[in-house]
């Protein structure tokens, strides 16, 4: 497992803003990871005293990050800042996370990379219970390219 701390250093990402809490598993094709943040009324991305099922797309999006930090760093780099640039087939099954009881979880793969693209299939769930499910493209820059 891999701690909030490490998760940050790898993300542009700070603070309340980096919404994953630990890495549970990954490979080189996917990651599956856990948080508990979405109860937490301090929450950058509440409004109105809520938080809605739209922003897992930004943990889908966060997750992604991770995932690329990490399969960057197991090749002795830094992997370069991302663009998100297109959801697509996102289905949000759920209005509202902020009161389910327990951790979410994220299991995100790649489905497809270029030198300056990847996309991914991501899914988060609740227990059995599965909030959202989609994909993402992210365009790449390199490490250290203005």
């Amino acid at each position: 497992m891999l701690p909030r701390e490490q998760i940050e250093a790898m993300i542009p990402h700070k603070g309340g803003m980096c919404l994953w809490d630990q890495v549970v598993e990954w490979d080189a094709h996917r990651i599956v990871l856990r948080a508990s943040n979405h109860r937490d009324i301090a929450h950058p991305l509440r409004s109105g005293d809520r938080l809605r099922a739209v922003h897992l797309c930004e943990y889908g999006a966060q997750a992604m990050a991770v995932h690329g930090g990490l399969r960057a760093r197991a090749r002795g780099g830094d992997a370069g800042p991302g663009l998100l640039v297109a959801l697509r087939g996102v289905q949000l099954h759920v209005s509202y996370i902020d009161a389910l009881p327990g951790a979410l979880e994220c299991e995100a793969e790649v489905l497809a990379e270029g030198e300056g693209s990847q996309q991914y299939a991501f899914r988060i769930h609740q227990g059995d219970h599965l909030l959202v499910e989609g994909r993402a493209a992210v365009m790449l820059q390199a490490v250290g390219a203005a």
